[in-house]
């Protein structure tokens, strides 16, 4: 990681997650008000996995915040997985994901965001291969925590942690205050009607969000 620039180091650490684990594919997002930031991923695959969970709300990933405990969802084709994300599995399974498993960032009473994982096969992990898992997601904290002071300078207030490594959240953000702006709604109902907009064109957040931002989709109180 030395030689690598801050933005790429989230990704180069879910390309050795890919490596050293029976996974096809790896993300990491950070906590955050409304939506996951997505920060990194080894593929384009398992970047738009872990896109499909930020727009649907829901998913392993979205879990383990709430938990602040690994959530290994095994089978996403059958059985209580398939049943307890539905959609979210629906639609993972379509992208080529047959399991996911998501790991917590941070500490054992703070959880800042996830590690996570994707299999294109059913099945579990061992002890050792969940070990090592967590291992990795031990690894991301640290870093994560280390690129937050990259710049030498402690954020000022109203800066985004790790500021400039997550410019999707951004466009995101700025398409919130537009939805915002035209229905006269609060930050909550605008994330919603984007989030709504996006699963009935069958998007993602991320996609719907630039047309916003580039004028190409406009929100009026008829939507």
């Amino acid at each position: 990681m030395r030689d690598a620039a801050p933005r790429e180091v989230p990704g180069r650490l879910c390309e050795v997650a890919v490596e050293l684990l029976p996974v096809t594919g790896a993300s990491v997002s950070l906590r955050s008000d409304g939506m996951p930031v997505q920060l990194g991923a080894s593929s384009e695959r398992a970047a738009y996995v872990a896109q499909i969970q930020a727009t649907l709300g829901d998913g392993p990933c979205q879990r383990a915040l709430e938990t602040g405990g690994p959530v290994l969802a095994c089978d996403l084709t059958a059985g209580q997985d398939a049943h307890r994300w539905p959609v979210f599995a629906q639609q993972a399974t379509a992208a080529g994901v047959r399991a996911v498993y998501a790991l917590p960032l941070g500490s054992d009473s703070v959880c800042v965001g996830t590690l996570d994982l994707y299999r294109d096969t059913p099945g579990g992990l061992t002890g050792r291969q969940l070990r090592v898992a967590q291992l990795v997601a031990g690894v991301m904290t640290v870093a994560l925590m280390a690129l937050s002071q990259e710049e030498g300078h402690e954020p000022q207030a109203g800066e985004p942690w790790l500021s400039g490594l997550a410019a999707d959240h951004d466009e995101v953000h700025q398409a919130i205050g537009m939805i915002m702006a035209q229905l006269g709604v609060s930050t909550d109902e605008a994330l919603a009607r984007l989030r709504g907009d996006a699963f009935a064109r069958g998007r993602t957040v991320l996609d719907v969000a630039r047309d916003v931002v580039a004028h190409r989709t406009r929100f009026d109180r008829d939507v």
